[in-house]
């Protein structure tokens, strides 16, 4: 048997954080097993579908890198692979299901099935509707010809019980009383998505359905179309949903829940997609960074934990600054220019790209994201130099900064040559000459040329900037103080 597996997303949103880490897992599956990985877009809810968010799938996807064997964009032997386009399908189905009796047409209004659910409630029963309303065949083609189409539903064997085996969750058997004669097919000749998933996933040959353990409840649905159409059932895996530090559902409280969103503030693909991979499974070994290939090698989906796992940005900055500092510099400074640019608004010139580069291994080696370059080395490119007012007022404000900025002026300026070692050793005989601290005698030099109590080592900064540039700055900074 080929392994085929499946990413479904809907078009109505920004691919998730848990949906990149359903469609790695599904990807890592199929990658394993030497099988097809295949991209399918759900996009029957036509009102809330975009072109953006459906583009914004692909983008997510090819940037983690997660390529695909069939589907929308690619092709394949299943036409589109979207659900728009297929529901002459659908309808073929549902009414092949009802002609068979395993679906029926249903006359139920909603002040029917209101009573239904008051009754049960107030019984302390389930709310689930048993087809007592169905239409015989001749009630149904009379509704078809007066333009009032009813809705079709699967016929429910009762009683009775589903049971399968989740790859993940173990044996799970749901008892047919709790199980609604569910919609298949709207009265507007729609599908849902109980029928529409179902039917692509026989088509398709879907060997592992891998998803949200949020679709756990339609499971039993999905096994009873598959049931009445004569499929084979595919294996399911039911994949805990994702918490935030806070032990709840992961959501926007706990800030950005869209891969976009992480993508565009400087996380590494290789970072997000080593993060999303030991969200709720482990390589083995206690092992958190993890290259591709080991990754491929070693997963098991049925090592994959039916916990939560946890959404920790924290970790997430921290992985992403081990890949960051993995890169070599080059790499790194070519990868942070371009946000310098976009951040800036303009295009850099060859001394400041020369100065950037200059400084850049040194940021490397501090950063959790790509965007925070730009705080680090915007002092490079500013003709104005705006204070941070925070540094400002702890840095400046102490008896020692004149006497710092004057001392570094007077030591810098005669300097022969302007390089790092020159302008460290100027630095720390004046400090030694005035008694200073490192603390008392450098920040105040770093704030005046800066901008910033934080900022790339301060000797390497200097030697960036250049000797005019570091001197207008202090003696700005110094009449400053004295105003």
């Amino acid at each position: 048997m080929t392994v085929r597996v499946r990413f479904a997303p809907s078009p109505t949103g920004y691919l998730h954080v848990g949906g990149g880490r359903t469609a790695l897992y599904n990807w890592l599956f199929a990658r394993h097993h030497g099988g097809v990985f295949v991209l399918r877009s759900d996009d029957t809810d036509t009102e809330r579908n975009t072109p953006e968010f459906q583009a914004d799938i692909l983008d997510s996807l090819n940037w983690l890198g997660m390529d695909w064997d069939e589907g929308i964009e690619i092709g394949g032997p299943h036409g589109s692979y979207r659900q728009s386009h297929r529901f002459d399908r659908y309808r073929a189905v549902a009414e092949a299901m009802v002609a068979a009796g395993a679906a029926y047409y249903d006359g139920a209004t909603p002040e029917q099935l209101e009573a239904l659910r008051v009754a049960a409630e107030a019984a302390g029963e389930s709310p689930v509707y048993d087809g007592r309303h169905r239409l015989s065949a001749a009630e149904a083609a009379a509704r078809v010809a007066a333009g009032d189409p009813p809705p079709v539903r699967l016929a429910v064997p009762r009683p009775g019980e589903t049971r399968f085996v989740d790859v993940v969750r173990g044996e799970i058997t749901f008892n047919h009383d709790n199980v609604d004669d569910f919609v298949m097919l709207r009265s507007d000749g729609s599908p849902t998505y109980h029928l529409a998933s179902t039917v692509d996933d026989v088509d398709y040959g879907i060997t592992h359905v891998i998803r949200g353990e949020d679709i756990l409840p339609s499971t039993p649905k999905h096994i009873l179309i598959t049931d009445a159409m004569g499929g084979p059932r595919p294996a399911y895996a039911h994949l805990s949903l994702l918490n935030g530090p806070d032990g709840k559902k992961l959501s926007k409280r706990h800030g950005d829940t869209a891969l976009r969103a992480y993508r565009d503030a400087g996380i590494l693909p290789m970072a997000m997609l080593n993060f999303l991979a030991i969200l709720g499974w482990s390589p083995g070994d206690d092992e958190e960074i993890v290259p591709l290939a080991t990754m491929i090698e070693r997963f098991d989906l049925g090592a994959v934990s039916r916990n939560p796992a946890v959404f920790d940005v924290a970790k997430l900055e921290w992985m992403n600054g081990h890949y960051l500092r993995a890169m070599a510099p080059e790499v790194f400074a070519e990868a942070t220019l371009p946000l310098v640019e976009h951040d800036l608004g303009r295009p850099l010139t060859p001394g400041e790209h020369a100065a950037i580069a200059a400084v850049a291994p040194l940021v490397q080696e501090r950063a959790k994201r790509l965007t925070d370059v730009t705080p680090q080395v915007r002092f490079l490119l500013e003709g104005d130099l705006e204070y941070e007012a925070a540094s400002w007022d702890k840095v400046m404000a102490t008896a020692e900064a004149r006497v710092a900025l004057e001392g570094a002026a007077a030591a810098l300026a005669p300097l022969a040559s302007w390089t790092v070692a020159a302008i460290e050793e100027a630095l720390r005989g004046m400090l030694a000459a005035y008694g200073l601290t490192a603390g008392k005698g450098l920040q105040p030099i770093r704030v005046a040329v800066t901008g910033s109590a934080v900022s790339p080592p301060l000797f390497e900064s200097l030697a960036a900037l250049g000797r005019a540039r570091t001197l207008d700055r202090i003696a700005a900074a110094t009449v400053r103080i004295g105003g």
